[in-house]
């Protein structure tokens, strides 16, 4: 090799890691300067209105905290209690179209989970045990008879807990596109996270003080709100649900909960068979398309448990109350008709 080929060579490599360590110093600037505007330029702690038109009420919990609920008592009948999902920007928003529809033919109400909404946002530990305490909580102390239970998501994990440990709050349980039916190894890193057994780590990363608010911040710009939302929709998103997200995820302390659920932590493992399949309490399960979860355990679970109906909502992708709601009521109607 000639001398100057040897100095060409040692320039070229010189010069690639100048680009590399240019490359991570942009990197790290970027990432400087967005943590600094999360922390100086957005704002926390935005007006946020009721997600539903109904009365707003507080229940205080030694172990759950502060939780919100909403409550519409003029109907007469069974109760109905309607839980939201769990995600970046949960509230019982996600369950307006139900609680309107039922509004003054039974009695309605709609949980805020720990976490979420107006219920407590505070810097504790989540987890899918909280969860299932506040449902119970709020059954035994302001239901207070047994109720028709509609969940969404994760959420209906929380609830089938609930319903196994007390069947006898629930006369029934629905789950909208519920989350625990999809084969090991499969859907979205969080639920990955989970089944191999790293989400402490992952939560370690995402909440680490320096940055865990400003990550959060990242994940629920309007412009992300609305992604994940389309996901979730067959057709158009519904942009006041999307405002609404953006709303209920800029308070103070709203990154605490969800960043537990990003990380994988509050899912059960094997929840077809640790819960599903032994539930007692007559079950209906609606479902289609999810781009976050999936169904290939349900037959299973409808073979082994005979308090099991499913009924496919098409076409949805996790939200046919919102975009299917005269098929979804039908739906419920039949189910509740037949207990």
């Amino acid at each position: 090799m000639t001398q100057s080929n040897h100095l060409h060579k040692r320039k070229s490599a010189s010069g690639l890691w100048n680009g590399v360590a240019l490359i991570q110093f942009a990197g790290i600037a970027a990432a400087a300067g967005w943590i600094a505007y999360s922390r100086k330029v957005i704002d926390h702690c935005l007006p946020l209105p009721n997600a539903v038109n109904a009365p707003r009420q507080l229940l205080s919990s030694a172990t759950c905290g502060m939780l919100n609920f909403y409550a519409d008592r003029s109907g007469a009948g069974r109760p109905l209690v309607l839980l939201h999902a769990i995600n970046a920007a949960a509230s019982a928003y996600e369950a307006r179209p139900l609680f309107h529809h039922y509004q003054g033919q039974r009695p309605v109400f709609a949980l805020e989970l720990p976490g979420f909404g107006f219920s407590e946002r505070s810097n504790r530990v989540y987890s899918a045990q909280l969860y299932q305490d506040a449902i119970t909580e709020f059954l035994q102390r302001e239901v207070k008879a047994p109720a028709d239970v509609v969940a969404l998501s994760l959420s209906s994990e929380f609830a089938a807990a609930a319903a196994l440990a007390h069947p006898e709050l629930f006369a029934s349980l629905t789950l909208i596109s519920p989350s625990g039916l999809r084969a090991r190894n499969t859907g979205r890193a969080t639920q990955r996270a989970n089944d191999s057994g790293v989400s402490d780590i992952v939560y370690r990363a995402f909440s680490y003080p320096l940055w865990g608010q400003a990550f959060f911040d990242l994940l629920v710009t309007r412009k992300s709100i609305r992604w994940f939302l389309q996901q979730s929709f067959a057709g158009p998103v519904d942009e006041e649900l999307v405002e609404y997200g953006y709303l209920t995820s800029h308070q103070i302390g709203a990154h605490h909960a969800p960043l537990y659920f990003v990380s994988g932590k509050l899912f059960t493992r094997d929840a077809a068979s640790r819960l599903y399949e032994r539930l007692p309490t007559p079950t209906l399960a609606l479902y289609d398309e999810d781009a976050f979860t999936s169904f290939e355990l349900l037959p299973r679970v409808l073979e082994r448990n005979a308090q099991w109906r499913a009924v496919r909502i098409w076409p949805t992708r996790g939200l046919p109350h919102f975009e299917r709601l005269s098929e979804t009521t039908q739906a419920l109607n039949a189910f509740w008709a037949g207990q």
